[in-house]
């Protein structure tokens, strides 16, 4: 798919995240923007998914490990057209689109997440699978760098480069922000690069907002053999809205209805 094309898909999705999170009055809206792109580039130009097989298992799998930001997904999927829900829905008790994403619920999740570590740990799962499969499907799951805090994710990678996964792609969202603020004064996990590639995986270090970059580094994934690839993907938190980006008190905020105005108009100009 052309680049044109790409970004007209990732500004529907960023608009419907602001949307979602404004209309819940809840949600987390910060890493969902620094991300999207990201999931653009993989649901429309890499991975095997579609209308026909996303209900099936002969097809690539997708673990949003950071599962706060399921706005990201299911406004991903919703474009895509596997998302049937009313994404305005959102966080509602009585909805399927959780604050976090459920595979029980909602067709196109294929792994329920939320506490931090574990989505890549079910990826490697998966991966390993899919190799005793003897298919071709392939996995891939996205981290937040603040995610990389925590212990599992790196059990997770020791077992992905044992088992030679090389049909495993980790992705991490690199925006520098958490919660709390600052990864590095949080709980300094850098450098994340030189970590996976201790671990034994192939690291590619990329712009997280360049729709070339990010396709080259999946399509150089697709080409490793004998061990796991993770890229680093340098974002930037809140992306497209001048008053989120980089700014950690947009983690988990809801705009209100002159922010969501604001939010709206610059995205629309993306």
């Amino acid at each position: 798919m052309d680049k044109i094309s790409l970004k007209n898909h990732a500004k529907n999705i960023r608009k419907n995240i602001v949307k979602m999170v404004a209309n819940a009055n809840s949600g987390h809206i910060g890493g969902a923007l620094s991300a999207t792109d990201i999931l653009t580039v993989l649901y429309f130009n890499e991975m095997n998914i579609h209308a026909e097989n996303v209900g099936g298992v002969n097809r690539d799998r997708f673990v949003l490990s950071k599962g706060h930001a399921s706005a990201l997904l299911y406004s991903t999927l919703h474009e895509k057209g596997l998302l049937n829900e009313d994404l305005m829905t959102f966080r509602f008790i009585d909805s399927k689109l959780q604050g976090h994403p459920n595979m029980n619920y909602v067709a196109g999740v294929d792994m329920s997440t939320g506490s931090l570590g574990q989505g890549v740990s079910a990826a490697v799962g998966m991966a390993m699978a899919n190799k005793l499969a003897k298919n071709d499907y392939r996995v891939y799951a996205l981290l937040g760098d603040g995610e990389c805090q925590e212990g599992q994710v790196w059990e997770a990678a020791m077992a992905a480069a044992h088992y030679k996964l090389d049909n495993l792609v980790v992705i991490v969202d690199f925006n520098g922000l958490q919660i709390d603020g600052d990864i590095t004064k949080v709980m300094n996990p850098i450098p994340i690069d030189e970590k996976f590639k201790a671990f034994g995986f192939e690291v590619e270090v990329i712009d997280g907002h360049d729709y070339d970059a990010i396709d080259a580094a999946l399509k150089h994934a697709r080409n490793v053999k004998g061990k796991p690839t993770m890229i680093l993907a340098h974002t930037v938190k809140g992306k497209g809205v001048s008053f989120m980006e980089h700014n950690a008190g947009w983690h988990g905020v809801a705009p209100n209805a002159e922010e969501l105005a604001k939010a709206l108009a610059e995205l629309e100009v993306l």
